[in-house]
């Protein structure tokens, strides 16, 4: 329960760098499936859907589940140390941010199972392959990218909050660490970025389910 309820911001750090790790393993295993595909022409081990669908999820994972999360990791660790605070500002919604983690990318993986398969039109989401011809997992996709935008935010906030509030007497801004001008910079940007890309794939959605027309262009929309 320790690992499950801590506040501490060194342990949530670490289990951010582990998770990064992890992660890193399952889209390292989908890129070797790409490559063994690619060794040489025509078709070799898996069917040119399968291959979409680890082009796309590999993607993701990669950028969400890998190198976010390992940054994310070494803020939580490094940041209350440089500045000469006792823990992050919000500790207990730092242990959220983290936890919801493995819950998204658990739902993206399971994706996979479904029928028709995991999200198929590249981690870019490329109109109309996202919406008019994407398999129905496609709605298990964007609530799993939803998530991730949660946990980012909030991870942001706590960054910033922490930074502003929490610095030892005499640790002025021009003071600060460079690692922690970078970071304090980057949470301002995750938060200006997340609601955009959390209001894109949810166009993605609408188009799918309900009708609309935000990227197609005989509907009005834009592709």
């Amino acid at each position: 329960m320790r690992w499950l309820l801590t506040t501490n911001h060194k342990d949530i750090g670490t289990m951010y760098l582990v998770f990064s790790f992890t992660m890193f393993m399952v889209g390292g295993a989908m890129a070797l499936v790409i490559r063994a595909e690619l060794f040489q022409p025509g078709l070799q081990l898996v069917q040119p859907n399968f291959f979409n669908q680890m082009t796309t999820v590999h993607g993701l994972i990669m950028v969400f589940g890998a190198v976010m999360p390992a940054f994310t990791g070494l803020a939580n660790w490094m940041v209350p140390l440089m500045i000469g605070a006792p823990d992050m500002a919000l500790p207990r919604m730092n242990n959220w941010s983290f936890w919801i983690l493995p819950f998204a990318f658990l739902m993206l993986l399971s994706s996979l199972f479904m029928e028709g398969g995991g999200p198929n039109f590249g981690w870019t989401f490329y109109a109309p392959l996202s919406t008019i011809y994407s398999p129905d997992s496609t709605a298990l996709f964007v609530f799993a990218v939803h998530i991730m935008g949660i946990s980012s935010i909030m991870g942001a906030i706590n960054v910033i909050v922490t930074i502003m509030n929490l610095r030892a007497p005499g640790m002025t801004y021009m003071k600060m660490p460079l690692f922690v001008w970078t970071w304090f910079i980057t949470a301002f940007l995750l938060i200006a970025v997340m609601p955009v890309l959390a209001g894109a794939v949810t166009m993605v959605l609408t188009d799918k389910y309900f009708g609309t027309s935000f990227f197609d262009a005989a509907g009005g929309g834009d592709l």
